[in-house]
């Protein structure tokens, strides 16, 4: 069985940062990939998420096969995804791979609710005029811990905060303990963190684990409210305002002269991912037009150097001004077989 595949798609999938080793390791998993060396568990994951693997991407293996070996983790059982990978039938790997997906629908409808539930229990923190504090933490009795570390990466997306979100633990005879996954941002180290609040407040943390950007701890539910005030805390130390202002590095504008399709191929061939971001590009442009699709996206179209160009924004619904800078990134879409550049939105300054 190809072997450089399954390191790639590990190291994607597990956010690996990607020094020039790694970046080697997955340029080869790639290659292999694209040239048709892939077990059968891996070619049926890329069919059931309708990717072509002749033009493989660390996107596929970041968004589309992992999240779908992950599932089966959070919610089944990971031996589901372990038997994908391993298997050398094809046709039980396509049996799997549907497993698999349907997991993965299931585990995007609970986070869909769980998302929405924790949104809202974070508005009821705030006044309207208020900052969100230092820290989040969250918790909801109908939450399932299979996918808090998920609901807490998204919000910690749409607030820039280092953000917990809990459930009830759903081991036998735990019944009485709440299961937490944390996110962070740059600047607060949540491992430490947790260390720190274990110090200072013995006996608030049963267990706990993890590094900078993302750790998991247990909890005595009735002690939630003293894990949240030693966690402010913590947070009131070491976080200041300019830690807590969103910031996104850019490239600076895009010279029109590649706005270009094979730009976007050659950009899409390279590997891309934690420590090696690809390019943003940053500048003014007119906003022709704007529609919601799907009642979550928000499509557009745009005037880009005089120039008329489509552009996406996922996970937006706000309007944007007749005049505005955008933050993007080159991608391409398919139209009636006809290719053309388009914008993907990253963030927006008016």
């Amino acid at each position: 069985m190809p072997k450089a595949n399954l390191v790639a798609l590990g190291t994607v999938a597990d956010v690996v940062k990607l020094d020039a080793n790694n970046r080697r390791l997955v340029a080869q998993g790639l290659k292999r990939v694209r040239a048709g060396a892939l077990p059968p568990g891996l070619a049926a994951l890329f069919a059931v998420a309708s990717r072509k693997p002749e033009a493989a991407t660390a996107f596929d293996f970041g968004f589309a096969v992992g999240p779908r070996l992950n599932a089966a983790g959070r919610l089944s059982d990971m031996t589901l995804g372990i038997e994908c990978l391993a298997t050398d039938d094809p046709t039980r790997a396509t049996d799997l791979a549907r497993m698999l997906d349907g997991i993965n629908r299931e585990r995007k409808a609970i986070e869909g609710d769980m998302r929405e539930q924790a949104l809202q229990l974070a508005d009821e923190m705030l006044d309207e005029s208020e900052e969100p504090p230092p820290a989040l933490c969250v918790f909801d009795p109908d939450f399932h811990e299979g996918v808090v570390g998920i609901v807490a990466s998204r919000l910690k997306d749409k607030l820039h905060r280092p953000t917990f979100v809990f459930a009830m633990s759903q081991a036998e005879g735990k019944e009485h303990e709440l299961k937490g996954s944390g996110r962070s941002i740059p600047g607060f180290h949540l491992r430490d963190a947790l260390d720190l609040v274990a110090k200072r407040c013995p006996g608030v943390l049963l267990r706990f684990g993890g590094h900078a950007m993302a750790a998991g701890c247990t909890i005595d539910a009735d002690r939630l409210d003293e894990f949240e005030s030693a966690l402010q805390q913590v947070a009131h130390e070491w976080l200041d305002a300019a830690t807590l202002t969103r910031r996104l590095a850019a490239d600076g504008p895009l010279d029109k002269q590649f706005r270009r399709i094979d730009v976007v191929d050659a950009l899409h061939k390279e590997v891309w991912g934690q420590g090696f971001a690809p390019p943003v590009f940053a500048e003014m442009v007119d906003v022709v037009s704007q529609r919601l699709v799907g009642d979550k996206h928000m499509a557009l179209k745009l005037k880009h150097q005089g120039d008329p160009v489509d552009a996406m924004w996922f996970s937006h619904t706000e309007p944007l001004p007749a005049r505005v800078k955008l933050a993007f990134r080159l991608d391409a879409d398919e139209w009636q077989g006809q290719r053309r550049v388009r914008f993907l939105v990253e963030a927006a300054e008016s």
